[in-house]
């Protein structure tokens, strides 16, 4: 019970303030300047995506399972002139046919997704051929030293983070579904600690 609370209620005010910062929002629109047409946004959270959206994108099709970051994007949406079309459901089992999607959009999410094979597996089916995957996504460091305190602390972190992996490999990750990674930036964010300052920003394809 405590859990469930925790991850409906206190969470999502925790996650908007800790991914509202500057320097996360200036990666954002990066990471979203190429989405286009068909849009599917894969673990929406408070909707701070939103704001970083191209020129031109009308609407996007989103899937949050957490009711509490359903709660807290409502202002966003009201307030975007982008036409929000929410799920409640899961990556594991996008609600959705094959090949309806342009652009699959997956930011700060694969660290916390409990398959992310799965995920994968769907954000390819539902793209179509020549569909494009846009991610932002903290995961696994390069440093060795790094990488043993990413490993030790994940377990902790699950429990404060609502799930969140510090050690995933993100590339491997996202070619997993069976896409090709067409471009892939890698940097560290200022003033974090390196356990969750490590960023992998890019775009794979369905070929």
């Amino acid at each position: 019970m405590i859990g469930r609370f925790y991850s409906r209620f206190v969470f999502p005010y925790l996650a908007d303030i800790a991914l509202s910062m500057p320097q996360i929002a200036s990666r954002r629109k990066s990471a979203l300047e190429n989405a286009h047409g068909a849009i599917l946004e894969i673990g929406f959270g408070t909707g701070l995506n939103l704001p970083h959206y191209p020129p031109g994108v009308s609407k996007i099709v989103t899937v949050e399972p957490n009711d509490g970051m359903n709660r807290l994007a409502r202002r966003r949406i009201l307030e975007s002139a982008i036409h929000v079309e929410p799920n409640i459901a899961v990556g594991e089992l996008l609600p959705f046919g094959d090949a309806e999607f342009d652009s699959v959009v997956c930011t700060w999410t694969l660290c916390s997704v409990s398959d992310t094979a799965a995920v994968m597996s769907e954000a390819s089916r539902v793209l179509k051929r020549g569909g494009k995957f846009f991610f932002l996504e903290h995961g696994l460091a390069d440093d060795p030293k790094t990488q043993k305190w990413q490993n030790r602390l994940t377990p902790l972190n699950r429990i404060v983070a609502d799930g969140c992996h510090l050690n995933r490999d993100m590339p491997a990750i996202i070619q997993s579904g069976g896409l090709k990674i067409v471009r892939l930036e890698k940097s560290r964010m200022d003033n974090a600690p390196g356990i969750v300052g490590n960023i992998y920003m890019g775009v794979a394809e369905k070929v």
